[in-house]
């Protein structure tokens, strides 16, 4: 059976700030993978499927949206185990997955137990299977797609926090741009093989440069300074736990490889900034503090402050929206 031909990255028009991501994690998997927000036909899925061109043999798995607890997580045969006195599993999704990506569209749409489920056996790299006494587990180690609109429906922070990086596409690229992806289109339509082996070359070198900068990761330690800035900016940012910053220094270090850097500097830094704080960023805690008392107005004091409120200073407390989302249309 002839193996289905897909649209090359490298042939993709535009999108440069997902490409650069979907990179980033193909280089290290632990960033935790990319949630894509956008509206239909920004190429998402042909996005993807290039990330699992780059990781190498490594399948390209989808999970319907409609799709159980079971055929996520597969099933445990327990007429084998009574019958025969061996667990047999039926595997599911998950197990498909393993050494690939496991590209979920509209994952805001998925039922929260599922998504919860689904980013702990990520997180983990192990399934694992209960069933009336009886016990499976095996490796599923897989680069988590997520894409969603959210004009459609949000996902809560918890679970967006989950995810190693965020993109937002747009959906108004400009004529010229516009031209190309159409030419190009119809290019693979007329002939999916001869585009694809025009592309090659570029999909070699793509996929070899992911290569070496694996191979060059780990040498790339963990310095005082990015520690630093890391760390000071996520703080401003007002996130939510240490996932960002951890998240950020490993994107950040995946950068300095991509580029053949010995080290982690300052552009690496900006370069994924917003893939590792868009989801996750609050109001700054300085944005949060009691506006200046104007001229010709007493100043109050500690004290009477905290006779306001109960021998207990007023803690200021982050408001207003966690992030810009775009107006995208929602599907008919």
């Amino acid at each position: 059976m002839t193996e289905p031909v897909h649209f090359p990255l490298t042939a993709v028009v535009g999108a440069e700030d997902l490409k650069l991501a979907l990179c980033l994690t193909a280089i290290d998997p632990k960033i935790g993978g990319v949630l894509i927000e956008g509206p239909r036909g920004m190429a998402k899925s042909t996005l993807a499927r290039g990330l699992a061109d780059l990781l190498g043999e490594g399948p390209f798995v989808t999970l319907p949206l409609g799709a159980s607890e079971e055929r996520l997580v597969g099933t445990l045969d327990l007429d084998a185990a009574l019958g025969q006195g061996r667990v047999q599993f039926s595997p599911g999704v998950l197990a498909k997955a393993d050494g690939g990506v496991l590209y979920v569209d509209e994952v805001n749409l998925l039922p929260d137990h599922l998504v919860d489920l689904l980013l702990d056996v990520a997180a983990s790299g192990t399934n694992r299977i209960e069933r009336d006494g009886l016990s499976h587990r095996h490796s599923a180690r897989f680069v988590l797609i997520g894409t969603m609109n959210p004009e459609e429906g949000e996902l809560r922070p918890q679970l967006l926090d989950r995810f190693g990086l965020n993109v937002a596409l747009h959906g108004q690229p400009v004529p010229d741009a516009r031209r190309q992806i159409l030419r190009r289109r119809l290019a693979f339509d007329g002939d999916p093989a001869g585009f694809v082996a025009q592309w090659a070359p570029a999909q070699a070198a793509l996929r070899q440069r992911c290569q070496d900068a694996r191979q060059r990761l780990a040498s790339i330690e963990l310095d005082d300074r990015s520690l630093a800035l890391i760390t000071e900016r996520c703080f401003a940012a007002g996130v939510d736990g240490l996932r960002a910053d951890l998240v950020w220094w490993r994107a950040a270090r995946a950068h300095a490889a991509w580029r053949g850097g010995e080290r982690i500097e300052d552009a690496d830094i900006e370069a994924v900034a917003e893939f590792a704080l868009r989801h996750r960023r609050q109001q700054s805690p300085a944005d949060a503090q009691p506006p200046a008392p104007q001229a010709g107005q007493p100043q109050q004091s500690q004290a009477t402050l905290a006779g306001q409120w109960g021998e207990m200073p007023a803690q200021p407390v982050a408001t207003g929206p966690r992030r810009e989302v775009p107006a995208w249309p929602k599907k008919p």
